[in-house]
């Protein structure tokens, strides 16, 4: 059965001027500041598209590989996974970079990145983002 989550923005003012707040409706969590500066300068304690697809896509990797090892028998201990989502001005989202250290027993480190490789191809957030060059560095702590 689909599910659906949903996020609102209210923007008020121009693109370089103005600011926003996103708020997580879904789940309630919160409401946090947006704003142009915060996107492309520094963050100063506000939020970014790119920030919040940075935590959409490292939460759904590291389900997708958790589900992935744990179906071949070898459940992670832990894994902590790091999404770098860049943005070029003028440009737009120009890559993605996923970072994974893993701690699973029973595992070789040539193992653990073919497993991570699948999920990175596998993750319903990296297939979303396939239009953005997506790279990836696994290995085991």
């Amino acid at each position: 059965m689909p599910t659906t989550r949903t996020a609102q923005t209210r923007w008020q003012g121009s693109l370089t001027e103005g600011s926003g707040q996103v708020t997580l409706q879904s789940s309630g969590v919160g409401t946090f500041d947006v704003t142009w500066p915060s996107r492309a300068e520094e963050p100063d304690g506000r939020t970014s598209p790119e920030e919040l697809i940075a935590a959409a896509h490292s939460s759904c990797f590291s389900m997708a590989l958790s589900a992935g090892l744990s179906k071949a028998g070898t459940p992670p201990t832990s894994l902590e996974t790091t999404a770098e989502v860049e943005l070029t001005p003028g440009t737009g989202i120009t890559g993605i970079r996923l970072t994974v250290v893993g701690t699973v027993e029973g595992l070789t480190e040539e193992q653990f990145v073919e497993a991570a490789e699948g999920a990175k191809a596998g993750c319903p957030v990296s297939k979303a983002l396939a239009g953005v060059d997506i790279t990836l560095q696994a290995s085991l702590a």
